[in-house]
């Protein structure tokens, strides 16, 4: 019965999908939200902003008391970093942590890494936006050295961890290598798939739980074992550890609750600021080393 529930609701989501894409045809609403929004260190991020609801601030509670980070100069890097957010839900719409946090790598890095959030429906638009990106002499072609300078990373919740694994094979088929992906609760889209990691991603970690009615991937897996690593799988459960959901509305809460437990989970966003930390900083990426209870990893 419960497998069935999970079968209807996710024809209900495909077919909300398409009536989206049908009636999004304003050409001014359009035109706004394919812009390039860069995320710069001037928008309040989570640790400055005050007026955020409880359960917001204990999502990031962990991930504001790091201490301050200095990036090294490792050469000519180009460090990007893209966040998609799940369903429906607008870059701007900062009731999701996905959009905070994205706000809080900028104000985390400065300059020297570029941030930017995307609607998951934008793939396309995000692809384009790190060629601009990556062409630093701005001659609308990319060549090899500027391809091999590029260190990005994706990351996304619900339909946007499918959309991180599509936009890194879409570069990859343009010759760009993928330092990492990091899919939270990945719901696989339509025409999409979200378990196999492409070959073009050099590192992946995944975040998943099991008990909502769209149940996460459980398991990625590498395309090519010998070129892509898989940092874990990690499996989180939330009937003795509840976490603090009103940033949403009730429906939500009510019908498919884990699924945002897990994206408000502090753990959650604490070990993946870990990663990226350490990716950016050229240690080892080491999931397990970071020292937080209730996250196990099923490899």
């Amino acid at each position: 019965m419960v497998l069935r529930h999970r079968e209807c609701l996710k024809l209900i989501l495909i077919l909300a999908s398409c009536i989206w894409l049908v009636i999004a045809t304003d050409p001014a609403a359009l035109a706004a939200e394919t812009a390039v929004h860069p995320v710069t260190g001037s928008s309040a991020g989570p640790c400055k902003e005050t007026s955020m609801p409880l359960a917001l601030r204990e999502a990031f509670r962990l991930v504001c008391a790091r201490e301050p980070i200095v990036l090294a100069n490792r050469g000519e890097r180009n460090v990007i970093i893209v966040g998609f957010v799940g369903g429906f839900v607008k870059r701007d719409d900062l009731k999701h942590p996905e959009v905070l946090f994205a706000r809080y790598l900028s104000g985390r890095y400065g300059p020297a890494v570029q941030t930017t959030v995307f609607p998951n429906h934008e793939g396309k638009q995000a692809v384009h936006d790190i060629l601009q990106l990556l062409d630093r002499d701005h001659d609308g072609s990319l060549t090899a050295a500027e391809k091999q300078r590029a260190e990005i990373i994706v990351f996304g919740h619900s339909w946007g961890g499918s959309q991180a694994v599509t936009v890194a094979e879409k570069l990859g088929q343009q010759g760009i290598p993928v330092a990492l992906t990091i899919q939270i609760d990945s719901v696989r889209k339509p025409g999409q798939h979200d378990r196999t990691i492409p070959v073009s991603v050099a590192k992946a970690v995944n975040f998943y739980e099991r008990q909502g009615l769209t149940p996460g991937e459980p398991n990625i897996v590498a395309a090519d074992p010998t070129r892509t690593k898989i940092l874990g799988n990690f499996h989180l459960k939330y009937d003795d550890h509840p976490i603090n959901c009103d940033n949403y509305k009730w429906l939500p809460r009510m019908l498919n609750k884990p699924h945002h437990e897990i994206e408000n989970d502090p753990r959650v966003w604490n070990k993946i600021a870990s990663l990226i930390d350490s990716e950016l900083e050229g240690r080892s990426s080491d999931v397990q080393a970071v020292s937080n209870p209730g996250l196990s990893s099923d490899e």
